[in-house]
């Protein structure tokens, strides 16, 4: 396994930079790459071991003999912000927003206003021409192929993360298909549960690509093609979880994101192509209407998703590169790795949303809101009913926000990663007989078992906005602050009057009882207790 993750010479390092051994490379050298050499199994065991390291923001962990398969297992990859900032080939979150800048042209295209708009989107059009995609002609992801009856996925350590899951699940692959009608790809990263020794179940919801894909195949009526690509460079998983224009194609999204194009390879058995870097792919149809029982299995929310009839996917085809490496991940309450996927993925939304909404400074989707389930937007309030219009707009903004339950507008003035500040402006200025604004029975996420009828729920705005003109029927006071040349001299005088040593950064925030995973767990611990 060893020679798997090496390079033999600089040149060749390069290279093997944007795919998943260059990166695995890239954290071992920056000491965030843990090997387990001890046997570990790959039902239960290995989420289990990977669950509590990531809680802990430890390492990212290469299990090298995983029980039943001779391939080792990958994950924790982008088990931390920093980790994720590194697979965009970045160092610090504040870079991703000049990426979000180029892609909101993308999105919303208009014709430039001045020289400076004028430059910006001839370096995007520069951009696109690096960032078309290429066809490798010896792809690493084919050097072994097995057809027919030699498919078996029993050869791959997949996962069972929780006890009560219904069988073993594919997570981190990129779902490849393509428009039967416009031949535009659709990259996914679904679920995708084991049914037999050559099927799976794909879960996605009703308004991904994939499945508008076999609507259309349904309606034509031919089967849908598939290829699933495991263990890609995880730059090439952010963007399958980038919102993009449904006419264009995540590979050329990926490019930009890269600074070059992704190399692809066309598949043995259907009309697709994967990313020539692949360590596994799995080539199959889906025949309109053939389904099967997905689920149980735990899921973001931190419960178990029910049983659902699914698409089933019939594998005839894997190809693989020799030793290969397998990508996974596992889902649940927050922590998890798609969470800090979110995280990375809410400094590329930034720019395009305040394209759409400019009134919008800055937004956030909090981890603790399960990433996209509660939203905190930040704007420059200009008008009475300026925080409602806000909340509307970014529901209907991208396809992601359509099951966001919760969205809190904010001055911005307001710090909207703090949440004490947060709490302080719902506290301050909230009056929950006027600003609480609710939509009854809107397309909702089948996994929220807190929504009365599953697939249709409510949405709550809540304006934490300063209020002005019609809004408000009496004065309010003035805000409390300081004179900045006080606050100046103060900061001048801060080691003089011997308080260096305190410093004056933010304060941690246990220091003011915010201690909120501690008292989660307690809760747990209690409703544990109290089953019969």
């Amino acid at each position: 396994m060893g020679s798997a993750l090496t390079t033999g010479s600089k040149g060749q390092a390069r290279r093997s930079r944007r795919d998943l051994r260059g990166f695995l490379e890239l954290l071992e050298q920056r000491g965030q790459l843990r090997r387990i050499t001890a046997p570990v199994d790959p039902d239960l065991e290995v989420a289990a071991i990977a669950d509590r390291v990531l809680a802990l923001g430890g390492p990212a962990l290469l299990f090298e003999n995983v029980i039943g398969s001779p391939m080792p297992v990958a994950v924790n990859l982008l088990g931390t912000v920093e980790r994720v900032v590194w697979s965009m080939g970045m160092e610090e979150p504040e870079e991703l927003e000049a990426l979000g800048e180029r892609l909101a042209l993308l999105q919303q295209p208009r014709p430039p206003k001045g020289l400076k708009e004028a430059t910006r989107f001839g370096g995007l059009l520069l951009d696109l021409l690096k960032a078309r995609p290429d066809l490798d002609l010896t792809p690493p992801c084919q050097q072994q192929v097995f057809k027919g009856a030699e498919v078996n996925l029993d050869n791959l350590p997949l996962l069972r993360p929780w006890p009560g899951d219904a069988g073993s699940v594919i997570t981190l692959g990129l779902v490849i298909t393509k428009d039967p009608e416009t031949g535009v790809p659709n990259v996914g990263v679904y679920r995708l549960q084991k049914q037999s020794i050559n099927s799976a179940t794909v879960h996605w919801l009703s308004v991904r690509g994939g499945a508008r894909h076999l609507r259309k195949a349904a309606a034509l009526g031919k089967p849908l093609e598939v290829a699933v690509a495991i263990g890609v460079h995880p730059l090439l998983v952010m963007a399958a979880a980038t919102p993009i224009p449904v006419q264009l194609s995540e590979w050329l999204f990926a490019g930009i994101y890269a600074g070059e194009g992704v190399r692809l390879a066309r598949c043995k058995t259907v009309n697709l192509e994967v990313p020539s870097h692949s360590e596994v792919v799995l080539e199959g149809t889906i025949t309109p209407g053939e389904l099967g029982p997905d689920g149980p299995c735990g899921d973001h929310m931190g419960f178990y998703g029910g049983e659902e009839a699914s698409p089933l996917v019939r594998f005839h085809c894997v190809t693989q590169r020799r030793n290969p490496v397998f990508l996974t991940t596992f889902s649940g309450r927050p922590p998890k790795e798609e969470a800090m996927l979110a995280i990375a993925l809410n400094r590329l939304y930034t720019p395009i949303l305040r394209q759409q909404i400019p009134e919008i400074v800055d937004f956030f989707l909090p981890m603790e809101g399960l990433s996209y389930k509660l939203a905190v937007l930040a704007i420059d309030k200009a008008y009475p009913g300026q925080a409602k219009r806000a909340a509307m707009a970014f529901w209907s903004a991208l396809p992601q926000f359509t099951y966001t339950k919760f969205v809190v507008v904010v001055d911005k003035s307001i710090n909207i990663r703090d949440p004490r500040q947060v709490i302080w402006a719902i506290s301050a200025q909230v009056d929950p007989q006027r600003d609480l604004f609710v939509l009854e029975d809107t397309p909702f996420d089948s996994l929220d078992f807190a929504s009365e009828r599953l697939g249709l729920g409510g949405r709550l705005a809540i304006d934490a906005t300063t209020k002005v003109g019609p809004e408000k029927r009496h004065d309010w006071g003035e805000a409390l602050g300081r004179p900045a040349e006080l606050e100046a001299r103060i900061d001048g005088r801060w080691a003089e009057l011997g308080l260096a040593d305190l410093g004056q950064g933010e304060p941690d925030p246990a220091l003011f009882g915010y201690t909120l995973e501690h008292v989660l767990e307690r809760l747990a611990q209690g409703a544990r207790g109290s089953k019969p």
